[in-house]
């Protein structure tokens, strides 16, 4: 690193932990709880691993009563009264909600070259989102897209979108929660985090852009720094700073993860204009911090076909309830605040985890009646995303998909690893991989054929 970016690091650092104190004094919190470590285990914070400890709240908020206590007994009060309050609750204290007043995206397609993708031909366009600026010509934001397409259909083709990276081999990696993304800035890490694994294919063989084109279908990749950046610092520039006019977020506004979900939600709205791509069949992916933003795309937005949810953990399908690898704690710190609403760090603070009135049973119930496919490494080398609490939450989805006459996991027990459960319209799988999405690319798209429609 040199001079001048250890330098640009040290700013950033700086403001990042003065945008963290001033949400802190905006709450009134005068101290947080302190997160987990991941690595050390002779620190007095580590990670806890011990599943005879990791449910101090073990009663999850129920995705079908109402607010006023009364049960949802019809599909239709699912979709009138007990979805709009779960949403209520995810925008105001978990992921902040999105302005009205969000500009308009144009899309600019800047290149369309012709290649080979392995045996494939593809036509792969590079797209530019330009958001409108104009209240604020100071800010630019301008989203990048990139959609390859077989070259030889004769017909529109379903899309798998990846938030990654563009320009490089098996774009697409999260990395661990809390570590610097290639795009958007770094964010500062948790005391401890688990070392990053390889995305986009397994020990050998195709990546997993070759293993979308081999089924006949395209692939995108969409860069989340490019929407927002990935640290507290970049929270007045970006989307979120464009429409505050640059100025700091109020308690309830929107977090990078959904400012990224709002970013994929653009990019589909282009792909309903593009007479290659299949625009009903749009699946977004995502791994680590990625995976969190997939979650959280597929849950707002009613429009995408389905969703590959990798090793998203603590504020992507993990139980915010369960004291297992990263807790609450770990994302309300000055690292990864900016992920959140700022109402947030209120349940790492004066409140417990047991307040939150909404857990990520009922982001995944969110999601229902489509297909989504959770996923996640062993205990050994990714035990800090807690492939259990993932798994507990996809089985708590399970009533609201049955209510919607739709198929749940098919089991409340924890199935022993590499047991793919993909017969219903929850699915999960746990390979033992580590922090990777890799291994289970193959089982998705599997998945994902059998609920096209």
């Amino acid at each position: 690193m040199t001079p001048e970016q250890r330098e640009a690091a040290a700013a950033q650092q700086q403001a990042t932990q003065a945008d963290h104190q001033r949400m802190m004094d905006l709450l009134q919190i005068k101290e947080l709880r302190r997160g987990r470590d991941g690595n050390n285990k002779e620190s007095p914070f580590y990670a806890n691993y011990d599943e005879a400890k990791a449910n101090p709240f073990p009663v999850l908020p129920d995705p079908l009563k109402l607010n006023n206590g009364k049960p949802v007994k019809t599909a239709k009060d699912w979709w009138d009264k007990r979805r709009p309050e779960i949403v209520e609750f995810f925008d105001r204290e978990v992921y902040g909600r999105v302005p009205k007043n969000v500009p308009a995206v144009t899309w600019e397609v800047v290149s369309t070259t012709e290649g080979m993708n392995g045996e494939i031909p593809i036509v792969t366009k590079v797209l530019k989102g330009h958001v409108d600026n104009s209240g604020d010509p100071a800010i630019k934001v301008d989203i990048d897209l990139m959609v390859a397409t077989p070259a030889k259909a004769t017909r529109p083709v379903p899309v798998v979108m990846q938030f990654g990276f563009l320009g490089m081999p098996g774009a697409g990696r999260g990395g661990p929660p809390g570590a610097a993304p290639a795009a958007g800035g770094a964010a500062t890490p948790p005391a401890g985090a688990p070392p990053a694994g390889r995305a986009g294919r397994g020990p050998a063989g195709p990546t997993w852009q070759q293993q979308v084109l081999d089924r006949g279908w395209g692939y995108a990749v969409i860069v989340p720094g490019s929407i927002q950046a990935d640290n507290g610092a970049g929270l007045t520039q970006g989307i979120i700073g464009l429409v505050n006019k640059g100025q700091p977020r109020k308690a309830d506004d929107w977090g990078a993860l959904r400012a990224w979900a709002w970013g994929a939600s653009r990019a589909l709205d282009y792909f309903e204009t593009d007479k290659a791509i299949d625009a009903k069949h749009v699946a977004v992916e995502g791994h680590s911090r990625y995976g969190k933003a997939t979650i959280v795309a597929v849950a707002y937005d009613q429009r995408f076909w389905t969703g590959y949810v990798s090793s998203s953990g603590e504020g992507g399908a993990k139980l915010n309830r369960r004291d297992w690898g990263e807790i609450v704690e770990n994302v309300a710190g000055n690292g990864e605040y900016h992920w959140m609403a700022g109402n947030f760090l209120k349940y790492a603070g004066p409140l417990t985890w047991g307040d939150l009135p909404v857990d990520s049973h009922e982001l995944i119930a969110m999601c229902a009646p489509r297909p989504v496919f959770i996923s996640g490494g062993a205990t050994t080398g990714d035990g800090w995303v807690d492939a259990k609490g993932m798994f507990m939450a996809a089985a708590g989805a399970g009533p609201v998909y049955r209510l919607l006459g739709k198929k749940d996991l098919g089991t409340t027990e924890f199935p022993p690893i590499e047991t793919a459960l993909v017969d219903g319209d929850v699915a999960f799988r746990q390979h033992s991989s580590g922090h990777t999405d890799g291994p289970n690319w193959p089982y998705f798209l599997d998945f994902a054929a059998k609920h096209m429609k």
